[in-house]
C-alpha cells in the first residue's frame, strides 16, 4: 500500500510541474488509478486466467481416459484423422462419440438417414487459433463434410462444450445429412472467460468462420451445402461477432441460431435496444422480423404474417437468464424485464433495488445452469427443435416429424458442460 501511495505521489508531483496543485492531485490520482486497474486487468487477471486454463487442461487430460478412440475413420481423433485423439479434450471426445447414429435417426423418423459428421479441433490441435481452424477445414474436406446438404459452424462454450440438445436435435431434423464443425479455445467456464477475456471467443469463432467460409464460397452455388452458425452462451457472443456482414453481403450464409446470448453481445445488445416500441426486452420484435427474431420457451411472439428474407437469425433466450440480462445499469436503473410485462419464468416477487439487484443478478450468473431445462441458462431440446426448424426450413417437413422428434427427446437429459 505504501508503495502504491508513493508511486501516485510521484505522478502527482510530476504533473504539478505543469498544472496547479489541486488540478494535479485530481488529474494525477485519476490517471494513476486508471493505469493501475488496467494493469491489474490486463496483466494480473489475464495472467491468472491463462494459468487457470493450463491447470484445467492438465486436469482434463487426467479425466478423459474413459473414452476410447473411435474406430470410424470419419471421426475426429480416429487413426486416420488429421486430429490426434490425445489433443481432443473431454468435452470434445463426448461430442465426437455421443451423438445420434443413422440407425437411431431412421428409427425415429421412419425413413432413411445418414450418419452425421462431426469435426472437433481440440485445444492442443495447432499452436494458434488460425492453425487450429485450418486443420478443422482440412479435416472437413477429408471426411466429405462439404458433401452434406447442411453445414453448421458451431462455437463452443468456454469449456469446449457444445449443448447436445442443440447439436443432436438439428441432426435429427436433417436426417443426419449434416456436418457440424467446431474448435476449442479454452477450458474455463463461459462466465469466467466472459468477464475477463471475452475477446477470446470472438477470435476463435472468427478464425474458424474465415477458414470455412473462404473455402465454401469457392464451391459451385448449386452444389454447396447451406451454411449456418450456432453458439450457446459465450459461443453465441463469439459466433455473432464472427459474422462480418460486409464480407458476406455478396454471398450470404443461410442463417444462425444463437442461444443464451451474454450481456456483452454487441449485435444482441444493439437489436434489443432498438426493438419495436411495445415489445418487451426479454422477447423483442425487431423491425419487420425478416432477418432477426427472438424466441423464448413459449415460442415466438405474434408477428402478423412476417416473412423471412434471405438471412434467418433466431435468438433463443429466457427472461430468467442472468447471463443475458445482467448489466452495469442494474446498479442504478430498473430494467424493462423486471417491469409489469415480464417473462413467466421471472418471479413476480422479484423487485429492483439500487445496488442490491446489481449484486444479486451478478451472483446468479455462475449458477445460471443449475436450474431445470427451460429456465435460466439451460435450454431444452424442444426449444431447439422449434428454433432449428424456423432457421433451417427443412425440406419435406411436417408437424408429424416435429412431434416424433419431440417425443424422442422428451426424457433427454444431456450431461452438463
Amino acid at each position: 500500500m505504501r508503495l502504491l501511495i508513493y508511486a501516485m505521489t510521484k505522478m502527482v508531483d510530476a504533473i504539478n510541474r505543469y498544472l496547479p496543485r489541486r488540478i494535479a492531485v485530481v488529474f494525477g490520482s485519476t490517471v494513476f488509478i486508471v493505469l493501475l486497474l488496467s494493469f491489474v486487468n490486463g496483466v494480473i487477471v489475464k495472467g491468472a486466467l491463462h494459468a487457470m486454463d493450463e491447470s484445467f487442461a492438465a486436469i482434463n487430460g487426467l479425466l478423459d481416459d474413459e473414452y476410447d478412440q473411435p474406430l470410424d475413420n470419419r471421426s475426429s481423433g480416429s487413426a486416420q484423422s488429421l486430429i490426434s485423439w490425445r489433443d481432443i479434450g473431454r468435452n470434445g471426445k463426448r461430442f465426437v462419440l455421443e451423438g445420434p447414429t443413422k440407425e437411431g435417426i431412421a428409427n425415429v423418423l421412419g425413413r432413411e438417414a445418414m450418419q452425421p459428421i462431426r469435426v472437433y479441433a481440440g485445444f492442443d490441435t495447432g499452436d494458434t487459433l488460425e492453425e487450429r481452424a485450418q486443420i478443422a477445414l482440412t479435416e472437413m474436406k477429408r471426411v466429405g463434410g462439404f458433401n452434406r446438404s447442411t453445414v453448421v459452424i458451431a462455437t463452443s462454450t468456454g469449456t469446449g462444450w457444445l449443448d447436445p440438445s442443440a447439436v443432436d436435435s438439428v441432426e435429427f431434423i436433417h436426417s443426419g445429412d449434416i456436418t457440424t464443425v467446431t474448435l476449442q479455445y479454452s477450458y474455463l467456464p463461459s462466465w469466467l472467460t466472459l468477464l475477463v477475456e471475452p475477446s477470446l471467443a470472438r477470435e476463435a469463432s472468427g478464425a474458424l468462420f474465415k477458414a470455412i467460409y473462404s473455402y465454401w464460397i469457392t464451391l459451385p452455388r448449386d452444389k454447396r451445402p447451406d451454411l449456418y452458425l450456432h453458439g450457446l452462451s459465450l459461443g453465441a457472443l463469439g459466433s455473432a461477432d464472427s459474422l462480418d456482414l460486409l464480407t458476406t453481403i455478396s454471398d450470404p450464409i443461410k442463417g444462425a441460431l444463437w442461444s443464451g446470448p451474454p450481456f456483452l453481445s454487441r449485435i444482441w445488445t444493439s437489436v434489443t435496444r432498438n426493438r419495436n416500441h411495445g415489445s418487451p426486452q426479454w422477447r423483442p420484435v425487431f423491425r419487420d422480423s425478416s432477418a432477426i427474431r427472438f424466441m423464448t420457451q413459449d415460442g415466438f411472439p405474434k408477428l402478423d404474417g412476417a416473412r423471412w428474407g434471405l438471412l434467418r437469425i433466431v435468438y433463443l433466450q429466457h427472461a430468467s437468464d442472468p447471463m443475458s440480462f445482467f448489466s452495469t445499469n442494474l446498479a442504478y436503473v430498473s430494467p424493462d424485464w423486471l417491469g409489469s410485462n415480464r417473462g413467466r419464468d421471472v418471479s413476480p416477487y422479484l423487485r429492483w433495488f439500487p445496488i442490491i439487484s446489481f449484486l444479486q443478478i451478478a451472483f446468479d450468473i455462475p449458477m445460471a445452469t443449475s436450474v431445470p431445462l427451460g429456465y435460466g441458462h439451460n435450454f431444452a431440446p424442444d426449444e431447439y427443435i422449434d428454433a432449428w426448424i424456423e432457421v433451417t426450413q427443412p425440406k419435406n417437413w411436417n408437424s408429424s416429424d416435429t412431434a416424433k422428434i419431440k417425443a424422442h427427446f422428451i426424457d433427454f437429459n444431456p450431461r452438463p458442460m
